[in-house]
C-alpha cells in the first residue's frame, strides 16, 4: 500500500523578501536540525524576517533564523539564533554560487515549511529593489485592490 502524501505544512513566511527583492528563480533545501528545533517548528515557533543564505565553502548555510526554545527542551535546546546548514545538491550550490558572484544577486529564505514530514525551505535568489520599484509594486498593488473592490460593488 503506497504511503499519501500529505499536503506542505507552512511554518514561516518571508513577505518582507518579497517587498524588498525581484525574485528570479526558487529552489528547495532540507534544514539540518535538531530534535528539539523540530519539535519547536510543529508547533509554528519559527522566524525568518531577518533572515539571510550564504554560501561557504561549498556550503550553503541560513544565518538569523530564529527557532524559539522548546518548551520541554531543558538542556537539549539549541541557540535560538544558531547557524543552520542547509541541505542541497552540489550542481544546485555550485549554480546558485555563480549566480551570487554576479553583481546585485543575493540568497533569502522565502518560505519554511514541513514537506512528507521533513522541513524544508524555499530559497529564492534575489536582485534587491531600488526605491522607485517599491514604490510601483505598492501602486500596482493598490489599483489592483481597487478594481477588485469596484468589481465587489457592481456585482452586489
Amino acid at each position: 500500500m503506497a504511503k499519501e502524501k500529505e499536503p506542505q505544512k507552512l511554518i514561516a513566511n518571508n513577505k518582507k523578501a518579497y517587498h524588498e527583492y525581484f525574485i528570479d528563480e526558487t529552489y528547495e533545501a532540507g534544514i539540518a536540525l535538531h530534535g528539539t528545533e523540530v519539535k519547536s517548528m510543529r508547533m509554528g515557533k519559527c522566524s525568518i524576517k531577518e533572515s539571510f543564505i550564504r554560501i561557504e565553502d561549498g556550503e550553503v548555510f541560513v544565518y538569523g533564523m530564529h527557532v524559539s526554545p522548546y518548551e520541554k527542551g531543558n538542556i537539549f535546546n539549541k541557540d535560538p539564533l544558531r547557524v543552520k546548514k542547509l541541505l542541497m545538491h552540489k550542481y544546485e550550490i555550485n549554480k546558485l554560487a555563480g549566480k551570487v558572484a554576479e553583481k546585485g544577486y543575493t540568497l533569502v529564505p522565502l518560505q519554511v515549511y514541513f514537506k512528507n514530514g521533513r522541513v524544508k525551505t524555499q530559497i529564492g535568489l534575489a536582485r534587491g529593489k531600488k526605491l522607485y520599484d517599491k514604490r510601483e509594486s505598492i501602486a500596482r498593488k493598490d489599483q489592483r485592490r481597487e478594481a477588485e473592490r469596484d468589481f465587489k460593488i457592481k456585482n452586489i
